[in-house]
């Protein structure tokens, strides 16, 4: 993971980026204070770093609250569909290297790791379904059990006729409406 910090201009765009999207999607954070917020990013420069690279792929990351509020604050890709810049990619370096012929430029996996982010578990992918609709024209990886992961597989979800699915394909597969939403905890 990088261990990076950004130029102030770039903090304070993005900050101001988050501050609109936080007031702007209430509902996803009931109770939060942008203050709140704003003060434990502030803290922690290293996230601020990993919500650029989100925000910069197209993710749109916002405060989303589930469990326990002492765990900290977690952000999610909110965008619509698959963040542009996290597309075409397999599921993880592994597969990657498998791939002998017209291997994809990265892994999601590989990504997320760069990023200091995770992919979204099935129950978090689901959970972030309950917030609005995703997925409805793109698809995304999701943290795949090590049991179906051994055997060659990977899973991803997405949204279609009212309902959200789970898949599962070659973890060296990809296409260019397959990304992956990520999370951070802060």
């Amino acid at each position: 993971m990088n261990h990076q910090s950004l130029p102030v201009q770039q903090r304070e765009e993005l900050l101001k980026s988050l501050e609109t999207r936080f007031k702007n999607n209430g509902s996803r954070h009931e109770g939060v204070e942008w203050a709140e917020v704003r003060a434990k990013l502030e803290a922690n420069a290293e996230k601020l770093w990993s919500l650029y690279q989100m925000e910069a792929t197209g993710g749109e990351p916002d405060v989303v609250e589930f469990g326990e509020p002492t765990r900290g604050i977690l952000f999610m890709d909110c965008c619509p569909e698959s963040p542009p810049g996290r597309r075409n990619l397999c599921y993880d370096d592994m597969a990657l290297e498998a791939r002998k012929k017209a291997k994809s430029q990265a892994s999601a996996m590989g990504v997320a790791f760069a990023m200091g982010i995770q992919l979204l578990e099935e129950e978090q992918y689901r959970a972030l379904q309950t917030l609005g609709e995703f997925d409805l024209k793109t698809s995304s990886w999701v943290k795949t059990p090590a049991a179906v992961r051994a055997l060659g597989g990977a899973l991803f979800c997405d949204r279609r006729y009212g309902r959200v699915f789970l898949y599962h394909n070659g973890a060296e597969s990809y296409y260019g409406a397959r990304g992956f939403r990520g999370v951070l905890r802060v």
